[in-house]
């Protein structure tokens, strides 16, 4: 992996900005960040620092340093601070396409896995009203191949742990903590979670990571989401999308980590939303907002299943 990283010049940024679906109201200041790191020395060796370090053992499951934190640039401006991690991917853009390529990742696959780095940009904007990444260190996944968009799904090589890696092996599976797993996980702005589209990215996903990673033996999926929390049960109609999800999964309910705040986070776009405020347009909705207004708590569920 090589040694140094850069940005591109402003015309070549534009486009790679694009082709990460990055919103058109955030392309222009990231343009006018990048003419203000190449003028400073300093800050131009951070951001090539962190590009390197960040494509470092590409690949390895579990790898990747913490980019650089907000509060370490502060002293630059907000909005520095803010785009800092966009930029930063842009520059590791190289390696992470040879990588693909090293590993016959079909373009497709790569163009719409890394375009959910512009996503999370609408994510931010939504829920913060101002340019950025809601989790900046969360991206480093997709642009270190540990994850890839496979339809309406996406998924991240992993290896089971605890307690869902003994709960696999204690119901007779030839597989326990430490062997490989797929983490499933849902993005928004994707459409509706019906059974069809997971089947779909399902199939995609057993046909991908057989060609692309075949020294990887993945036999087992699982999942942590608020999606899995079995009180949603009580509360919409048995035929619904997320409960068909549920149905894939051998659940366990985690009633030792209260989760309220991401069904109204990921529901309605920012989790620091007063209850009272909250919409109760459709049935998801209702649930999540009459539940909390009974005095009731949203968990954390986690679930796997045999591919």
């Amino acid at each position: 992996m090589t040694d140094t990283m850069e940005l591109p010049v402003a015309e070549d940024l534009a486009g790679a900005l694009l082709d990460l679906a990055v919103p058109h109201e955030d392309i222009a200041e990231l343009l006018r960040l990048r003419g203000r790191i190449s003028a400073d020395t300093g800050l131009r060796r951070t951001l090539e620092s962190a590009a390197v370090d960040l494509v470092r053992d590409m690949g390895r499951i579990g790898g990747g340093p913490e980019l650089p934190r907000s509060e370490d640039l502060e002293s630059t401006g907000g909005a520095l601070a803010r785009y800092f991690p966009v930029l930063v991917y842009v520059a590791a853009l190289p390696a992470v396409r040879a990588y693909h390529r090293e590993r016959a990742v079909p373009d497709g696959v790569s163009r719409r896995t890394l375009a959910d780095l512009g996503r999370h940009m609408a994510l931010h904007r939504r829920r913060r009203g101002t340019g950025g990444l809601p989790v900046p260190g969360w991206l480093a996944l997709h642009f270190r191949g540990e994850l890839y968009q496979l339809g309406r799904l996406q998924f991240q090589r992993c290896r089971l742990r605890e307690p869902i890696g003994a709960a696999v092996r204690a119901d007779g599976l030839p597989y326990g903590p430490g062997d490989y797993a797929l983490g499933l996980h849902i993005p928004d702005f994707l459409g509706p979670l019906t059974p069809g589209a997971c089947d779909r990215s399902l199939a995609r996903a057993g046909e991908f990571f057989s060609r692309c990673y075949p020294e990887e033996p993945y036999g087992v999926a699982e999942c942590h989401s608020w999606l899995l929390d079995p009180q949603l049960t009580r509360y919409l109609p048995e035929h619904s999308n997320i409960r068909g999800f549920q149905d894939r999964f051998r659940i366990r309910s985690d009633k030792t980590r209260v989760a309220d705040g991401e069904p109204v986070e990921f529901v309605f776009g920012d989790p620091r939303l007063p209850l009272e405020s909250l919409p109760r347009r459709t049935t998801l909705e209702r649930a999540i907002v009459d539940h909390l207004r009974a005095g009731g708590h949203w968990y954390g569920g986690h679930g796997w299943f045999r591919l």
